[in-house]
C-alpha cells in the first residue's frame, strides 16, 4: 500500500483569512508560530552580489513590527465578542480596559483571533509553540491561557539566542526569546527520547564523567553499577555467583549469558559482581526550560538567507521532534523565510506555510527548491493569470512588483525606503569579465497604461547605474513606440561567450506567465537573488520525494 503524499502548501496572504478558508477543524498536528513581536522595529532582507559583497543598498524591507489601533482592531475585537469562546470575550474586554485603544492592544487583537483559529484546526494530540520575546510575552500567556486553558499550558521555554551586550548602563541586556508551549490535551504527542541530548564525551557532566570513568578494549566509556536486588525477600533470585552469594536484581541464567556478553564484570575474586553501563546506551542529558545549546546565526553562518528574525534550522528541528511525528502536518502561519517548513520537510513530516509578503514566498519556494532538489509544492495566492496579476496590483503595489520581479528571477528592490527606488523595481547579477559583477535593472509597470517615456526613463536609469540591461516588465501590452524606443538601445556584447543580448527588453506579464516571452540575458552565475540554502543530503524528506 503506497503511503499517502504529504502536505506541501504555500500560501500568500492574510493568515486569518487562509487558516480559516484551507485549514480544516482538527487537521494539523504541531503548530509552530514566530509572529512579529510588536516590537517597533522595521525589519529588512539583505542581498549579495555574485562576488559575495555585501551591498548595503541591495535591502528590501520585509516587515514593519508596529501595531496601531484603528478600524481594522476595532472590527477584530468586536468578531472576538461575537465568536463561540466567551471567555476569551471577557478576558479582551479586560484587557482593552486595562490598557486601552493602543499599540499593545492592537497586536493583543490581532493575536487572539489568530489564536482562536489555530486551536480549531490542531488535532486533539497536537500541540503549539509560540515564539515570542519578552516584549509582550506576559500578555500573550494571557491570551494564550484564555484560548486553550491554563490546565494545557506544558512550559515556558527560554531560548538564549545571543551574548549578553557589555554596554548596558541603565538594565540588564536583553538577550534571549521566550517559546510557550500549550498543548490541546492531556494525550498530546510526546517524544521522550527528544527530550534527551546525547552525551558529548569530551564535555561529560562533573557528575557523569565521575562515573563513566572506565574503557573497554573498543575505548567505550562504561560505568560500574549495582547487581543486587533491594528487596531481600527473593528465594528465587537468591544464588551463588562467581563465589558471592546475594539476591540478585536478575535470574541466574540471565546473569550468566551477561556474563559471557562480558557485561558481569568482577573487579577482582571475592568482589561482588557488577554490571557495565556503557555511556553510549543511555538517553543521554535531559534538555531542560532553558535553551543555551543552540546558537543564534550570526551573520557568517552558512545556513542564513539575509531574512530578518531568521531562526536556526537546529531550533526548529528540535521542536518537530520532541512533538510530531514522521507524516505529521506541521503548520507556521508566519513563516518568513521559511525554517520551519524546511526542518518539517527534512524530517519527513507535512506542513503548511503562509506569510502576508511575496517577499517571503518567493525566499521560501527558492529555499525549498535549492534544498530539497525536485520537490513538488503547492503555493496558493499568488497570481497564477492576468486576471489575477491586475488584482494584486490594485490591492498592493509593492506586493505587485515583488511577484512581477520573481518572474524574472530578480531580487525585489526599493532603496533605502519606499518611494526612493530611483526606478529599480529588481536587481540581477551576473559575472561576465571575472573583474566585477555585472547587473541587470529591472522596472515594473503595474498600471493600465504605458508609454514610450518609461523606457527612455529605463534608459537613463541603465546608463546612470552602469547596468548591463534593463528589463521593463509591464501589466499592459506595449505600444509599437516602445518598442521602437527599446530597440533603439541597443545590445550588451558579452565577453565570455561572445553573444550579443537586447540592451532594453520589453517583456509582458502575460507572455512571462504563459511563457510564450522570457528574459533573455547571460546564465554565467546563475543569477543571484537570494542567498541560496544547502542542499539537504540523504533526509526523511528527501526519501519522501522518491
Amino acid at each position: 500500500m503506497t503511503a499517502a503524499p504529504l502536505d506541501k502548501r504555500l500560501y500568500f496572504g492574510d493568515n486569518l483569512d487562509i487558516v480559516r478558508e484551507h485549514v480544516e477543524d482538527e487537521s494539523v498536528d504541531l503548530i509552530y508560530l514566530d509572529p512579529p513581536f510588536n516590537s517597533d522595529a522595521d525589519y529588512n532582507v539583505f542581498f549579495t552580489s555574485p562576488k559575495g559583497r555585501e551591498k548595503s543598498h541591495a535591502q528590501i524591507e520585509a516587515f514593519k513590527d508596529t501595531w496601531h489601533w484603528g478600524d481594522e482592531s476595532e472590527r477584530e475585537f468586536h468578531e472576538i465578542l461575537r465568536g463561540k469562546n466567551t471567555r476569551v470575550g471577557e478576558m479582551m474586554v479586560a484587557l482593552r480596559s486595562y490598557l486601552g485603544e493602543n499599540d499593545t492592544m492592537a497586536y493583543l487583537v490581532m493575536m487572539t483571533n489568530r489564536l482562536l483559529e489555530l486551536h480549531r484546526v490542531l488535532k486533539p494530540t497536537g500541540s503549539l509553540y509560540l515564539h515570542c520575546d519578552p516584549t509582550a510575552s506576559h500578555y500573550l500567556k494571557v491570551v494564550l491561557d484564555g484560548v486553550f486553558g491554563g490546565r494545557v499550558f506544558a512550559n515556558e521555554i527560554i531560548w538564549r539566542r545571543s551574548t549578553g551586550k557589555s554596554l548596558m548602563f541603565r538594565r540588564l541586556p536583553t538577550n534571549h526569546d521566550v517559546l510557550f508551549l500549550y498543548r490541546k490535551s492531556d494525550s498530546c504527542v510526546w517524544n521522550e527520547k527528544a527530550a534527551f541530548q546525547e552525551y558529548d564525551e569530551v564535555a561529560l557532566p562533573v557528575k557523569t564523567a565521575a562515573k563513566y570513568k572506565y574503557r573497554d578494549e573498543n575505548g567505550r566509556l562504561y560505568r560500574l553499577d549495582n547487581l543486587v536486588n533491594p528487596n531481600t525477600k527473593r528465594p528465587n533470585l537468591t544464588y551463588e555467583f562467581l563465589g558471592v552469594t546475594r539476591v540478585w536484581r536478575w535470574t541466574k541464567d540471565r546473569m550468566q549469558t551477561a556474563y559471557e556478553a562480558g557485561l558481569v564484570v568482577q573487579t577482582r575474586p571475592g568482589t561482588v559482581p557488577q554490571l557495565k553501563r556503557y555511556l553510549d546506551e543511555q538517553r543521554g542529558v535531559a534538555l531542560s526550560d532553558v535553551w543555551t545549546d543552540i546558537p543564534p546565526l550570526n551573520s557568517q553562518a552558512r545556513e542564513r538567507l539575509g531574512y530578518p528574525t531568521q531562526k536556526p534550522l537546529a531550533l526548529l528541528e528540535r521542536i518537530i521532534k520532541l512533538s510530531s511525528n514522521e507524516g505529521d502536518v506541521i503548520l507556521d502561519p508566519f513563516c518568513g523565510c521559511g525554517t520551519a517548513v524546511h526542518a518539517a520537510q527534512k524530517l519527513g513530516r507535512g506542513w503548511i506555510g503562509i506569510d502576508i509578503t511575496h517577499l517571503a514566498i518567493s525566499l521560501i519556494e527558492k529555499r525549498l527548491k535549492d534544498a530539497f532538489p525536485g520537490i513538488e509544492l503547492e503555493v496558493q495566492g499568488t497570481p497564477k493569470d492576468l486576471s489575477g496579476a491586475r488584482d494584486l496590483a490594485l490591492r498592493d503595489k509593492y506586493q505587485f512588483q515583488w511577484w512581477a520581479c520573481s518572474l524574472v528571477d530578480a531580487q525585489p528592490y526599493q532603496g533605502h525606503r519606499k518611494g526612493a527606488d530611483g526606478g529599480i523595481d529588481g536587481l540581477i547579477w551576473f559575472a561576465d569579465d571575472k573583474k566585477a559583477a555585472k547587473k541587470i535593472v529591472v522596472g515594473v509597470k503595474g498600471g493600465d497604461t504605458v508609454s514610450v517615456a518609461m523606457v527612455r526613463d529605463l534608459v537613463h536609469v541603465v546608463e546612470r547605474e552602469n547596468a548591463a540591461i534593463g528589463l521593463f516588465v509591464t501589466l499592459a501590452i506595449p505600444t509599437r513606440p516602445m518598442l521602437t524606443e527599446a530597440a533603439r538601445a541597443g545590445f550588451y556584447e558579452c565577453a565570455t561567450n561572445g553573444k550579443s543580448y537586447r540592451k532594453i527588453q520589453i517583456l509582458t506579464v502575460s507572455g512571462l506567465l504563459d511563457g510564450t516571452e522570457c528574459a533573455d540575458f547571460p546564465d554565467l552565475s546563475g543569477g543571484i537573488t537570494f542567498r541560496k540554502a544547502k542542499r539537504e543530503e540523504g533526509t526523511a524528506g528527501q526519501k519522501a520525494l522518491l
